[in-house]
C-alpha cells in the first residue's frame, strides 16, 4: 500500500517538477533584468520622465489603475472583434480559394496587395467610410489579422495528402465531403499556427486603429492612453500602458495556445507530449 502511494505521489509531482524547471530560467532571467535596471536608474539618477524605473511603472499603474483598466478593456474587446472577423472571412475565403484554382489564381494576388499596403495609408479611408470609433477600429484590427489566417489556412488545404484525396475520389465522394471530412481536418494544424499569428496582430491593430479612429475620454482604448502619457511626458504610465498591451497579447496567444493543445494533442506530433 505505501509502495503505491509513493508511485502515485512521484507521479503526481513529476509534472509540478517539470513546470518549476521549464520556468525557472525565463523566471531568473526576468529578476536580474528588472533587479539591474532599478539599480541601474538609481545609481545614474536618471528623472522619471526621461527613463523610469520599474517601481516608477508600478506606482504609475497603481495610480491610474481605473484609467488603465479601461484603456485594456476597450482594447480587449476589439481586439477580440476583429480577431473573430479575420478567423471566420479568412478561413471562409480560403475554403474557396482551395476549391477552385481559377478562384485562387484571381482573387490571392489581390490579397497579397493589400496585405502589402500600410494600414495607416487606407486607415483614413476607412475612417471616412465607417466614422471614427468602434467599427473603424476593429475594420483596422481585421484587416491586420486576416491574411496570416487566409495564407496558413489555404497552405494547409492545399497540403492534404494526395493519396487520401485520391482514395476519396474512388469511393465518390463530393468536393464538399472532401472538403469539410478531409481537407480541413489535415489543415487543423496549418490553421491553429494562423490563430496564433493573427491573435497578436489583433491586439496591435486595434492599437494602430485607436492611434487614427479612436475615441478619447473615458472610453479610450490603449491607443489614446499611450498617446495621452506621451503629450503629457507621463513616461511611467506610458511604459504601464505598453506593458500593459505585451500582457494583452501574450494572453491571448496563451489562450490559442490551450486551444491548440485542445486540438492537437491527441494526435498531432507538434502537441503530442514525448517521453524524456
Amino acid at each position: 500500500m505505501a509502495g503505491r502511494l509513493e508511485q502515485r505521489t512521484g507521479r503526481g509531482s513529476r509534472p509540478l517538477a517539470a513546470f518549476i524547471k521549464k520556468l525557472a530560467p525565463p523566471l531568473a532571467a526576468f529578476i536580474v533584468f528588472i533587479g539591474g535596471w532599478q539599480l541601474i536608474c538609481y545609481l545614474l539618477q536618471a528623472p522619471a520622465y526621461l527613463v523610469p524605473k520599474p517601481s516608477d511603472i508600478v506606482k504609475a499603474a497603481i495610480e491610474n489603475r481605473r484609467e488603465l483598466w479601461t484603456a485594456v478593456s476597450t482594447t480587449a474587446f476589439e481586439s477580440v472583434f476583429g480577431f473573430l472577423l479575420s478567423i471566420v472571412l479568412g478561413i471562409s475565403f480560403a475554403i474557396l480559394m482551395a476549391s477552385s484554382k481559377v478562384v485562387e489564381e484571381s482573387v490571392y494576388p489581390y490579397a497579397i496587395i493589400m496585405q502589402t499596403i500600410p494600414i495607416v495609408a487606407i486607415a483614413p479611408l476607412i475612417v471616412i467610410w465607417f466614422d471614427a470609433g468602434f467599427r473603424a477600429i476593429v475594420i483596422i484590427a481585421f484587416l491586420i489579422g486576416f491574411f496570416p489566417m487566409l495564407s496558413n489556412t489555404l497552405i494547409g488545404l492545399n497540403s492534404t495528402e494526395h493519396n487520401l484525396r485520391n482514395l476519396f475520389y474512388l469511393y465518390n465522394a463530393k468536393p464538399l465531403q472532401t472538403m469539410w471530412r478531409l481537407r480541413i481536418p489535415a489543415a487543423l494544424p496549418y490553421i491553429v499556427a494562423g490563430l496564433k499569428i493573427s491573435c497578436t496582430l489583433s491586439v496591435i491593430g486595434a492599437i494602430v486603429g485607436e492611434y487614427i479612429a479612436g475615441i478619447g475620454g473615458g472610453n479610450g482604448g490603449l491607443g489614446y492612453a499611450i498617446t495621452y502619457a506621451a503629450g503629457r511626458l507621463k513616461t511611467p504610465y506610458l511604459f504601464a500602458c505598453g506593458l500593459s498591451a505585451s500582457l494583452l497579447g501574450i494572453l491571448f496567444f496563451l489562450l490559442v495556445n490551450l486551444l491548440a493543445k485542445w486540438m492537437l494533442s491527441s494526435w498531432h506530433e507538434s502537441e503530442m507530449k514525448r517521453e524524456g
